[in-house]
């Protein structure tokens, strides 16, 4: 546990430290120092709902989810009532708090997964049930989908809806349910996309990327340019071309086409070697905590966090079709930084109560295992 918990705090710790350091570089040419300033406030935001995380014990969150869930619900209706209505690039993802935007959507993720994972221990004896077991918790996750989704953030709603069903299968929902559902989500989603002229574009333009590289291609066109001229090890840091305005949105989602030019493939792929060991020690953690809460919670997190960095790098090289979704520790934006080291916090929550601490001999994966029900 020890190896495991030193590798997380390691692994997330030099994704923090390496995204002030590229946000720098990415504002230099017409932001200079305001992105890393701006970031730097919310990482101690953020560090400091980490400790107060690892201090609290986790479980006292059992009753805080259907709370926390509650204000979720709120904000994520508040993102469509003016004043506090802060459309962008046609989207109503964030509230106007007058003094700072905070994206509503990001709280709502740890929330349902806290709720769900409480949900499921309380109720690990019924899970098999059609009713209790997919019904109930399907309608509680359902509500938030829908919210988010009508933002639109449909990238959000694929990873929150992703997890939340990877939860309720772990915490013992029987897959046969998904029968019926799953081709109905296919019809559905095509169905949507076919009606959706930005989304449908952006699909087309991930099949076709010669014939819309400058149109709805262009971005991802531009960020593989970037990775490309970087090379092995960067053109240097500071010394990249594509984030001078032919990158948008450089900063935020695409900010790995600038570590891949400036610091080439050598940094691109330790980040993606960080995020694997990341994962791996947060469901090593999970899976040797002493109460099922402990285990859905930790591995929803783990996967939620290696969900969204999978999708941005996809998005980024071209693998996945474009989506708004920031790469954890590294983008800019105070919102997603905040929650993912309260993850962090939770994580680690879970690592110093596991074990004989808990109550449970041993400290081994059989014995969060044996929590399960099967």
């Amino acid at each position: 546990m020890k190896i495991a918990t030193s590798l997380f705090i390691l692994c997330a710790g030099s994704l923090l430290a390496l995204g002030m350091v590229v946000l720098y570089s990415a504002g230099m040419d017409k932001e200079g120092a305001r992105f890393l300033v701006r970031q730097s406030v919310w990482a101690a935001v953020g560090l400091v709902v980490c400790l107060a995380m690892v201090a609290m014990d986790y479980r006292r969150l059992k009753q805080a989810g259907w709370i926390l869930l509650g204000i979720s619900v709120v904000l994520l209706i508040l993102v469509f009532v003016p004043p506090f209505r802060c459309p962008t690039n046609g989207a109503s993802r964030w509230l106007n708090l007058k003094v700072m935007k905070f994206q509503s959507s990001e709280l709502a993720k740890l929330a349902l997964l806290i709720t769900l994972a409480a949900y499921c221990e309380k109720n690990q004896k019924h899970m098999r049930s059609f009713w209790r077991g997919m019904i109930v918790p399907g309608a509680v996750a359902g509500c938030i989908l829908v919210l988010v989704f009508a933002e639109p953030d449909w990238g959000t709603t694929a990873l929150l809806g992703t997890v939340s069903l990877a939860l309720l299968l772990l915490g013992g929902m029987r897959w046969v349910f998904l029968l019926p559902v799953v081709p109905l989500g296919v019809a559905g989603l095509g169905f949507l996309l076919l009606n959706n002229s930005v989304r449908m574009a952006r699909v087309m333009a991930w099949l076709h990327p010669e014939l819309h590289k400058d149109g709805a291609g262009y971005q991802v066109t531009q960020a593989i340019y970037a990775l490309g001229s970087g090379g092995w090890f960067g053109l240097g840091l500071g010394n990249g071309r594509q984030k001078l305005g032919f990158v948008p949105e450089h900063h935020t989602d695409f900010i790995l086409s600038v570590i891949g030019e400036e610091l080439g493939l050598v940094a691109t792929l330790g980040i993606v070697a960080a995020f694997l060991v990341l994962v791996v020690c947060g469901l090593y953690i999970a899976w040797n905590s002493s109460d099922q809460f402990g285990v859905l919670l930790g591995s929803s997190i783990s996967l939620m966090i290696g969900l969204q960095a999978f999708i941005n790098i996809g998005v980024v090289t071209a693998v996945l079709p474009n989506k708004g979704l920031p790469l954890p520790f590294i983008s800019y934006g105070g919102s997603n930084l905040v929650i993912m080291l309260t993850c962090v916090g939770l994580l680690l929550s879970i690592a110093r109560r596991a074990g004989p601490r808990s109550g449970l001999p041993g400290n081994s994966l059989e014995s969060a295992a044996a929590t399960l029900p099967y």
